[in-house]
Parts: C-alpha cells; sequence; structure tokens
C-alpha cells in the first residue's frame, strides 16, 4: 500500500504512544490528539477520522482487554452504553461521510472546557463521592455520534459527564475505554464502506505501532491513580484539549 520510511514513522509512533498512555489512563485524548495531528498535516477531515477510527480498532481492543484484567470494568455500565454508543458511532460517521458537521464543533469544544473546568473545580474541592450515574443512555448515544462526526469524542463526552454524575474515576475510565472497542468497529466498518483502504497511510501505522505498545501501561496508571488525582487529571486535560480545540475551529 505504502513504502515504509522509518524516518518519517517515528514521530507518528511517538505520538500514538503518548495519545494512548493518556487515553488509557484517563478515558480520553486518542482521537482528539490523533486528529488533530493529520488535519494539521492536511488530512481531510472525514479521511482523517476514518483512519484514526480504523486505528482505534486495535488499540481499543488492547486498552479494553488490559483494563478487564486490572478490573477497571463495571459491567452494568458497560451494558447500559454499548448499544446506544455503538447507534450514535454509525449515525456520525453516516453524517461525516456524506454532508459536514464541523458547524457544531466550537460549542462542543466550549461545552467540554466547561465540564473540564468543573472536573478540576470539584476534584480540588471535594473528594470524590461514589454514586450510580442516572443519564446513560443517552449519554453513549451523542457520545458515539459525536466521536464519529467530530472525528474524536467519546472519551471527552461520555468520561467527563459520568464523573460528573459521581461515577467511580477508575471504573469509568476502564468502562468507556472498553465500551470504545465496539464504536470504534461500527464506525470504522461504516467509513470503510465509503472510503476504502485508501485511507490507512504510513501515518497511521505509526500511530496504530505507537497505541498498542502503550495501550497496557494505560490500564496500570488508572488502577494506581487515586480518585481524586485521577479526576483532577481528567479535568486538566479536558480542559486543554478542548480550549485548543474551540481555537483551532475558530481560526480555520
Amino acid at each position: 500500500m505504502f513504502d515504509i520510511d522509518l524516518a518519517q514513522l517515528l514521530p507518528f509512533i511517538a505520538v500514538g504512544f503518548v495519545a494512548q498512555v493518556i487515553d488509557g489512563a484517563m478515558g480520553m485524548a486518542f482521537g482528539v490528539i490523533s486528529n488533530t495531528l493529520l488535519i494539521s498535516l492536511g488530512v481531510p477531515p472525514a479521511a482523517a477520522s476514518a483512519g484514526v477510527h480504523a486505528v482505534e480498532t486495535f488499540t481499543t481492543a488492547a486498552s479494553g482487554i488490559s483494563h478487564v484484567l486490572h478490573r477497571n470494568v463495571d459491567w452494568q455500565l458497560f451494558s447500559r452504553l454499548a448499544i446506544p454508543g455503538i447507534v450514535g458511532g454509525f449515525l456520525g460517521a453516516y453524517v461525516l461521510s456524506n454532508i459536514s458537521a464541523g458547524a457544531a464543533r466550537p460549542f462542543v469544544f466550549a461545552y467540554l472546557t466547561a465540564i473540564g473546568l468543573y472536573l478540576l473545580w470539584r476534584g480540588l474541592k471535594y473528594p470524590p463521592a461514589d454514586k450510580k450515574p442516572k443519564v446513560v443512555a443517552p449519554l453513549g448515544l451523542v457520545g458515539g455520534f459525536l466521536d464519529a462526526a467530530g472525528g474524536g469524542g467519546w472519551g471527552p463526552i461520555v468520561t467527563s459527564n459520568l464523573l460528573v454524575q459521581g461515577a467511580s474515576p477508575r471504573r469509568t475510565v476502564g468502562t468507556v475505554n472498553t465500551t470504545e472497542f465496539f464504536l470504534t468497529l461500527t464506525v470504522s466498518a461504516t467509513f470503510l464502506a465509503h472510503f476504502g483502504l485508501a485511507t490507512f497511510t504510513q501515518a497511521m501505522l505509526g500511530l496504530l505501532i505507537g497505541g498498542i505498545v502503550a495501550a497496557p501501561f494505560g490500564a496500570i496508571i488508572a488502577k494506581r491513580i487515586p480518585a481524586k488525582t485521577l479526576m483532577i487529571l481528567v479535568g486538566a486535560v479536558l480542559t486543554l484539549t478542548s480550549l485548543y480545540g474551540v481555537a483551532a475551529a475558530l481560526l480555520r
């Protein structure tokens, strides 16, 4: 499909590794970081999202297995998220393949910035107290849709909103990561039907290698970081990536 140039491949391996460690430990960021990189290199949004989701099919499988082995998964929450997430992902991939969904991105990122700041404040002010989240299925539907249509959003939308509802940080991160495999599989299949294998480039190969190598580390970090610290880190990552998304969307 393409000639492999190790010098060009290594930076993408590094990005994939860092993005997956953050994603596996905090339940977000692989899609956002990878898509931002690819779009900045001139890859069309639909092709970037298609390629990243193809990579995430493998990285989320490795990450999900790691979280299961470390007992980071709430299976009841998993069952409530999976089907709505798959439906939302299919609809989002269809929308991005046929019409532009870019107009809503600044508003979504602005919302996520506010959620990130709230999580930061709450993590610093109050220790997390575990509660059963009440709004789950609609969250999965919206998160799946925005993930496919926006090129990354499952983790930021779902993880952050579950934490706002009081869900356990460790179990939330593990469950959201594990559920994401089924979402990315659906989205990748939908994009594959529209674009074929042409979107899988050398950049995607680098992201794939780095992401798979990093997958076990994220689950270990999520298990060992105290709940309060994990919530603060999630809030910080969400705020920074969302602010960048707002600026990039407005300047485009």
